[in-house]
Formats: C-alpha cells, sequence, structure tokens
C-alpha cells in the first residue's frame, strides 16, 4: 500500500450533498481520518436517491464511506456542545473542520475559534452573500444550460451531471490542505469560504466563455453533440450503437480521414469548397457537411468492427455506453483500476472509485463502508474521554445515537 499523504490529520465534518461530502470522501482517501457529525436523524441527504428497494440511500452511502460516524441531537444545548467540543478537541492531528451550514449559528467560526484559535475552518456555501444555491439553480445562473442541448430547440436544457458541486469538493480539498500549510507555517487557524456560484462563474470565465460573448459573433448558440470550434460528434453504428469521435489536431482528422478511406473524397469536396480541412476553423464551419460525410461508413459497419478498425489507428474516439455496462466492464475486471467493489451490510455490493490521485503508480483504495451514527460512543470516548456511564446517559437522553 502506498504511502498515504493525508495520514495522521482528523478532519470534522457536518454538511450534506455533494460538495462538503465529496471534499471530506477525497481527505479520507489520501489517508485523512473524517469524523463526520450528523443530526440524530440524518441530514436532509439521508435518504436521497438513488436507493435501495429497502428504501437505504446509495447516494449518502457512497459519498460517506471511509468516514466514522457520530450522531448527535444538535437541537439540544447538550448535542451542540458536543459538537463543539468534537470540533476544537486538542491534538495536533485535528483542529479541521468542512461544513456547509446555514443556520446553525453555534457552528460559526466566531463561536469555534474561540474554543479553538488555530481552527482550519472551511465553509462551503451557496452564494458568496450567504444565500443558498445548489448545482442546479448554480447552472442555470451561470449560462450553461442555455447552450446545452440540441440545436434549433429554444430553451434552457439541464444535464445530469452537478459538475459545480464535484469542483466546488475540490477546491475544498485544496482549501483545507492550504489551511493545514498555513497553521505548520505560522502556528494560526484560517477559515476559508468557497461560494458554489464562485465556482461556477471563475470556472466558466477561466475557459473564456464570458469573454466569448463581447465579440461580434455575440452569444454561442447550442450545437447538439458537436464539439464547439472543432469537429467532433456521435456516430450510430451498423448494430444501433453509438461512438464519440473527434479530430482536434490535424494529426486526428488525418488519421479519421485515411482509416475512413475518405481521402480522394476530402480532397475533392475541400476543391469544391476552396477550403483547407486541416484547419481546426473550417473542420468546424463544415462540421456537418463532414458529419454527414461521414456517416455511412459508420452505418455500414458494426460497433465491434469499427473498434478494430479505430483500435490503433491514431482517431480520437470512444464507444458510448450506459451506466451498467460500465459497471459490469469494472465488475469482470481485475479490480485494480479505479472502479472497484466494496461490500456493505446496508447496500450490498457498490461500485466505488479510488482516489484518481496514483502516488508511486498505485490508486489509494482501502476503504470501509460507514454506517450511520455507528462510531458515536467510540470517537466521544476516545476524543472527549467520556466513561461508559456518561455515555449511557447521553444515549438514554436522547443526546447522541444508541
Amino acid at each position: 500500500m502506498p504511502v498515504q499523504p493525508l495520514a495522521g490529520v482528523t478532519v470534522f465534518e457536518n454538511d450534506s450533498f455533494v460538495a462538503g461530502p465529496s471534499a471530506c470522501l477525497a481527505l479520507s482517501q489520501l489517508g485523512a481520518q473524517v469524523i463526520k457529525i450528523d443530526p440524530i436523524k440524518g441530514g436532509p441527504d439521508i435518504d436521497r436517491w438513488p436507493i435501495t428497494p429497502e428504501g437505504r440511500s446509495i447516494y449518502w452511502g457512497s459519498l460517506n464511506r471511509n468516514k466514522r460516524s457520530v450522531a448527535i441531537d444538535l437541537r439540544s444545548e447538550e448535542g451542540q456542545e458536543l459538537a463543539q467540543a468534537l470540533i476544537t478537541s486538542p491534538g495536533d492531528d485535528s483542529g479541521v473542520f468542512v461544513e456547509n451550514n446555514v443556520g446553525r449559528p453555534f457552528l460559526s467560526d466566531e463561536v469555534l475559534r474561540a474554543k479553538r484559535a488555530d481552527l482550519v475552518h472551511v465553509k462551503v456555501q451557496g452564494s458568496a452573500d450567504g444565500g443558498p444555491g445548489v448545482d442546479y439553480t448554480v447552472n442555470a445562473e451561470a449560462g450553461i444550460p442555455m447552450i446545452t442541448g440540441p440545436t434549433g430547440v429554444e430553451g434552457p436544457s439541464n444535464h445530469a451531471l452537478p459538475a459545480w458541486d464535484l469542483v466546488c469538493g475540490q477546491a475544498a480539498v485544496t482549501a483545507v490542505v492550504t489551511g493545514l500549510y498555513h497553521r505548520r507555517a505560522t502556528g494560526e487557524g484560517l477559515y476559508q469560504e468557497i461560494a458554489l456560484k464562485d465556482i461556477a462563474l471563475a470556472a466558466v470565465a477561466n475557459l473564456g466563455w464570458y469573454t466569448e460573448t463581447l465579440q461580434p459573433a455575440g452569444e454561442r448558440t447550442k450545437h447538439g453533440n458537436h464539439i464547439f470550434g472543432s469537429f467532433g460528434t456521435n456516430f450510430a453504428t451498423g448494430d444501433e450503437r453509438h461512438v464519440m469521435v473527434t479530430a482536434i489536431t490535424r494529426r486526428q482528422w488525418s488519421n479519421l480521414v485515411k482509416v475512413t478511406g475518405m481521402s480522394d473524397v476530402v480532397a475533392a469536396l475541400e476543391r469544391s469548397l476552396s477550403t483547407d480541412f486541416t484547419e481546426e476553423t473550417n473542420r468546424y464551419t463544415y462540421r456537418e457537411v463532414l458529419e454527414a460525410l461521414l456517416k455511412p461508413w459508420f452505418a455500414s459497419r458494426t460497433a465491434n468492427q469499427i473498434t478494430a478498425d479505430l483500435e490503433g489507428s491514431g482517431v480520437l474516439w470512444a464507444p458510448y455506453s450506459s451506466l451498467g455496462e460500465v459497471t459490469q466492464d469494472a465488475l469482470a475486471g481485475d479490480g485494480a483500476g479505479v472502479l472497484r467493489t466494496l461490500e456493505s451490510d446496508a447496500l450490498g455490493t457498490m461500485l466505488v472509485g479510488a482516489s484518481p490521485i496514483r502516488v508511486d503508480g498505485e490508486y489509494l483504495a482501502d476503504e470501509k463502508p460507514t454506517v450511520f451514527g455507528a462510531d458515536t460512543a467510540e470517537v466521544l470516548s476516545e476524543r472527549l474521554g467520556l466513561g461508559s456511564a456518561e455515555i449511557g446517559r447521553l444515549c438514554d437522553e436522547g443526546i447522541i445515537a444508541s
């Protein structure tokens, strides 16, 4: 097993949904001990879909695996004090807190820092002004749905991937590591806030897409499955599969023309249009013409035949797969890649992703499922020194999960 870079670091977490939990999952995969503090009946995502036939959340179980789970009545004064004591408990390995709370003043930075001055505190927000926001509303505000979807279709098209949540989670990982580095260098804590909306706006701006709207052509229109500014689209195969083919570079375009046997036809088309398809701009301008030219080649072949023709050809392509197909391919593999199986009493066989950061060429994949509230007594004993009698009282009074 490779060395885990964050071994010896303890992170406390109080959050829900994607950004914060995905950040803390990533920290745990890099070796940190993550202790998740939740309301005694679970946070708002405790039952979120997808779910098993028994109603258990695959979503929660996947994002919160590899963590120790503590369940406390955070509405009670004693429960709030327990949470504060855990987050600010002494030790060089601790004093790190990730959260996305709204309306929990007892977990504010001011309150917690008064108890531990060197706290590394990362807060995920909806917007920088403290207002709410989730990936789907933030994406709408960022403008992306207005350029997503089929050509000629008016109105927005949402997509399924919570991209900004995931990017925000990785920004939160960076913030934690930054805070740890700052504390080691100065002895001081650090409070950092990350707004989901800022993540989206900054990312789109850094791609140049807002600046693009200031140019004479104005705002971009929808392009369906075509790649903007280059040549790339999907093609149907003869056995009703689909492949994505791209030709971003000159070499990729040359290889595509060669392997499809279109060299003479493309040369004639260039002459008739007085254009040069080795230039990326021209491939984009005539994308629909080129799509129509290449479509019969793909339609006359099965997916297996296309795979045989394109593999090793230098063409950049990939077959479209369903989620189920990806799952079955991973289960049939040797288990050495980024996708791994994890057995859970509550969820059965899970297919999870190891940390995509390979250390010395190896994935960090030593994980375990998390059971909600199962670590409450043990963590309170270890971190706060509570004895069995006190823990029993807290259980009896409903302050902590029994």
